[in-house]
């Protein structure tokens, strides 16, 4: 990944984490030493939904994986690529 992709990557989670604080989620962008940044999201039971932007052939798409994930929907990745994802998201991590 090249250093400009990096950049849109952590951009776009920017802009998804401020609209996700714009509908009353506690939101933290993650920036680890060694590896990709993530959005981290409370749930309304307080625990953490971690989301990474991804690059498909029709733009860049959000993905994560909620806690409830193990038990329900085993081995998928849960996706929102629309122009309204926090509203997605929030929908999904408040489920």
């Amino acid at each position: 990944m090249t250093a400009g992709e990096r950049y849109e990557r952590f951009t776009d989670l920017v802009r998804l984490g401020w609209g996700l604080h714009g509908l009353g989620a506690c939101a933290s962008l993650v920036l680890p030493a060694g590896g990709e940044p993530v959005l981290e999201v409370r749930t309304a039971g307080g625990g953490p939904v971690r989301i990474t932007a991804i690059r498909r052939y029709r733009g860049r798409v959000f993905t994560w994986r909620p806690w409830w994930a193990r038990l329900w929907r085993r081995g998928k990745w849960v996706v929102a690529d629309a122009d309204n994802a926090a509203d997605i998201i929030m929908a999904e991590v408040n489920a």
